[in-house]
Formats: C-alpha cells, structure tokens, sequence
C-alpha cells in the first residue's frame, strides 16, 4: 500500500493561505454548481482588496456567488458559461459576462486555451489508498480544468462522495485545504398538478428498457413520478437528481438495456440533497464521467432508445426553441439542451422532448408565440426539434411542414391564445386552420 499521508500532509496549508496564491489578473475556474467550494470562494471574497481583474469562470452558481455584488467590479469578472439565479443580475446589469457554450464543448475551451486557466479550485473526497481523490458530484468541465490549470487549489471534505469514473491524484495538487462542510443541496421542487399533467404525457413516450435524460425541475420530477410501473430504464444524463433514487431503490432503473455503459448510471454532475449523494457514494453501478463524454452528441448517439427531456422559455410556431432568454435578457443558457437533442436525434429509437407548460406570467404570458420575441437566442433550431409537450398535450414535428407545425403547436396551447394563434396562422399560410 502506497503511503500517501506524508506527500498530502506537507501540501496540507490554511485557506487563506491557499488563496494568497491567486493574482491580480488570474483567471479561476469554480468546481461546478452543488460542488462549489464555498470556503475558497468565501476567502477569495475576504481577499478581494489586494485583487484586481480576477475573472471567474463556471456554469450554474448554486452558492450565493458574492464576488458578482455590486462593488466587486474592480476585484473580480465573473465569466458565465450558463446564468444562474445569484449570478444572473450582474449579466443583465454588465457587471458580469456570458460566454455562449454547448456544454459538451466546455473541456475544449479549457484544454486548447481558449478560456485559458490559471488557478482552478476544487472541492473533492478524502484520498483513497492508492493517493486519489474522487471530483464526487461535479465531474463535467471540473475535471478537464484541473487538467488544464496552472496551480491546483483543493478542499478536501470527507462529505463529498467517492464516484467512480474520475479522479485526481495527490501529485496534481499543489495546495491542499482541509475543510468538512455540508454540500450545498437542492431540495425537491413541488409537483402541481399542472406538471402532473405534462409528466402524464411525457411519460406516455417513454417505454421499457429506454435510457433517460433528464434535466433539473418539477417537470423532470414529475415525469418520473409516472415511470413506476416501467421496467428496466437506464439513465445516461448530464445530471440526475433525487427523483432517480427512487426509481432505482424500486428496481424500475437497472441500466440492463442501455447499449453503451450497460449497467451503469452514467452522469457528469449531480444536484439534490443528502439521499442522492449518500446513494451515489461508492457505488459502483454510478459512473460520474467529464461532460465531452456524457454530452457529446455522438456518444449520446449510441445508446438505442435514449428519450432526452429538457424545457423551454418560448417556442414559435416554426417550432424553434428559446430555452435561455427573456427578450434580450439572458436568463439561463444552452446547457446541455443541445448537446442532447443532437445525440437522441441520430440514436435508434431515440426521441428528443422539450416539456414546458404552456403559459407563463401566473398565466398571462403564452409560451407557444407566433414569432419569439425580440433579442432572443434560437436555443434549438427548428430543424432540430422532435416533441414539444404542455399540459394539454404532445405535438410531433419532425417531418412535419411548417404549416403542420404550427397547427399541432396551436393545439397544445393554452385555450385563451389559440384565436390569436389561429389568426396568425391564417394569415401566414392564407387558409382556415
């Protein structure tokens, strides 16, 4: 057994003094989402006065992200590759940047110096026998940046799970800060009966033995709500949550039927509360795998019968999908939306499903649009697109003409639009709907 204790030990240094390594100018890169080091990023904030012009990169902040308040702007720049809810005032108020990203294509960025990184902190697991330390719940562009990384900083917290599939040895950390926190945990969205009703159709589409691909939310929750009495379903997916814990702990997800990775949960980063990371620590049937594998649309596109589920801000009756912006106001980002749709839509069986309800604004706002409204990105070309499903029901377009679409669109809106819907309809394609 390799002795690793003295190797760890002299790296072993306080956080703050681990963050004195940061310069003026660096560019971070934050573990992503629920893995987050909040004490790193905590101290980084208590050392802003000696920083200028530190940029921070990374996808969804679910910490409270305090280097983007106002203030900050001299110290640091946050570099959004996805807009989170504590980062998304700086975007909007330009204190903050967004860079647009397929998700899959974030290691790349990292890799060739694109996005050049210099320091790049990290929350992991205690170390095993043999020196390595598990990335645990966010694996995707984490693991790909370390590599990438100038100086290592790293949290070692016995409360981050060891996955399977990932790992950083004790040789390519430079500083190491031992710190026990709980992880930051998403707890489960509360299911209406408005998202039973579109988990109830979603789920019509999905059958025994198909692989899954969820996103985060109470659709996706719902949706799995209604798959109890499927048999043999498999998750390959950019992030599972709480909901699949208890598809596996009731034997309907075994992974027996999926083409590639058979057997195995294979994800890149994990958001949801205790019970999630207590099942996917040590687990062998979980493999946690960097995101240009498990987002890669032709790997994706391997898996027969893969049923990709993501959600929309707006669809247009050409059936082209905004999934990142209200107006000219950048809400979230592409995510892995595409990198999914892209991958079920070349794989066997597959089928790409984009679940929203059908209004929103308490009602007052319709989701399906003549036209999306201006300054908004097409996160899903139309082109792309396969279902649209709301609460009042499934619309196939692929194959379908325009004229089609935008009939089986009208037909899942919310009743209080279709007559304006209808009247657009009839002057664009100059006949009676």
């Amino acid at each position: 057994m390799k002795d690793w204790k003295k190797e760890y030990a002299h790296k072993i240094v306080s956080v703050e003094e681990a963050v004195q390594h940061v310069k003026s100018g660096d560019n971070i890169v934050f573990t992503h989402a629920c893995g987050e080091s909040q004490c790193l990023t905590t101290e980084l904030v208590n050392q802003a006065d000696r920083l200028e012009q530190v940029t921070i990169m990374h996808m969804v902040a679910m910490g409270t992200a305090p280097y983007c308040q106002p203030g900050m702007e001299k110290h640091f720049r946050h570099n959004a590759l996805f807009v989170g809810g504590s980062t998304r005032k700086a975007v909007e108020e330009g204190r903050a940047d967004y860079t647009p990203c397929f998700f899959h294509e974030a290691p790349k960025f990292f890799r060739e110096g694109l996005l050049p990184v210099d320091v790049v902190f990290l929350q992991l697991s205690e170390p095993d026998e043999q020196g390595n330390c598990s990335f645990g719940i966010s694996v995707d562009y984490t693991q790909p940046a370390a590599s990438a990384a100038k100086l290592v900083i790293a949290q070692i917290n016995k409360n981050m799970p060891r996955t399977y599939g990932n790992s950083i040895h004790l040789d390519d950390i430079d500083y190491i800060v031992e710190k026990d926190e709980p992880l930051i945990e998403l707890q489960p969205p509360k299911i209406g009966d408005l998202e039973k009703k579109i988990g109830g159709y979603v789920a019509s589409l999905i059958h025994d033995g198909d692989t899954l691909q969820l996103g985060i939310g109470a659709i996706p929750d719902a949706v799995l709500s209604f798959l109890g009495d499927k048999k043999d379903l498999g998750i390959h997916s950019e992030m599972f949550s709480d909901g699949v814990v208890d598809l596996a702990n009731k034997g309907v997800v075994t992974n027996k039927k999926k083409t590639i990775d058979t057997g195995k949960f294979v994800s890149c980063f994990l958001m949801g509360t205790k019970k999630l990371y207590d099942f996917v620590n040590n687990n062998p049937d979980v493999e946690m795998k960097p995101v240009d594998y498990t987002n890669d649309p032709f790997v994706v596109a391997k898996i027969d019968n893969i049923i990709s589920i993501n959600s929309a801000m707006q669809v247009d009756l050409m059936g082209q999908v905004n999934a990142e912006m209200i107006g000219n106001r950048q809400f979230s980002g592409v995510g892995g939306q595409v990198d999914f749709v892209r991958g079920a839509s070349r794989a066997k069986g597959g089928k790409a499903i984009i679940a929203m309800s059908a209004t929103t604004g308490k009602g007052k706002i319709s989701k399906i649009v003549p036209l999306l409204d201006e300054g908004a990105a097409i996160t899903t070309s139309r082109n792309d697109v396969d279902y649209i499903v709301t609460e009042y029901g499934i619309a196939s377009l692929k194959a379908k003409t325009l004229r089609q679409r935008a009939a089986a669109l009208i037909n899942i809106a919310h009743p209080d639009f279709r007559p304006a819907l209808i009247a657009e309809f009839e002057k664009r394609f100059h006949c009676k709907f």
